[in-house]
């Protein structure tokens, strides 16, 4: 198995971006510890850590929106993982594919 500890060397958590891989649209970000990478590679489907409960979970394990890894990359610092997967139904809690929902407007021209 690949030496995780380069990833882990600034933190005890690493962001990881979640892309859908057959479209490129980025549908959530949650956070892994060492153990949570461990699962996600050894078993193909993304696991991640919850900061707000402080346990393992299986993203879809209960709802059936499962994710199946196609890819993982870690970017230039080692610092952050791209995700990339194949989504089963919905991504966010909401029900929403994606968590990414929320349009911000943007200031026009010093407003």
């Amino acid at each position: 198995m690949i030496n995780l500890d380069r990833y882990f060397a600034k933190s005890e958590l690493i962001p990881a971006i979640i892309q859908e891989a057959s479209t490129g649209q980025v549908l959530m970000l949650a956070y892994m510890n060492r153990e949570s990478m461990e699962l996600t590679i050894k078993t193909g489907y993304t696991w991640f850590w919850s900061r707000s409960r402080r346990e393992l979970w299986n993203k879809g394990a209960t709802s059936g929106h499962l994710q199946r890894v196609i890819e993982i990359k870690g970017d230039c610092d080692d610092d952050t993982l791209l995700i990339q997967v194949e989504q089963t139904g919905a991504a966010c809690h909401t029900g929403n594919h994606t968590c990414f929902f929320n349009d911000i407007e943007l200031c026009k021209d010093g407003e």
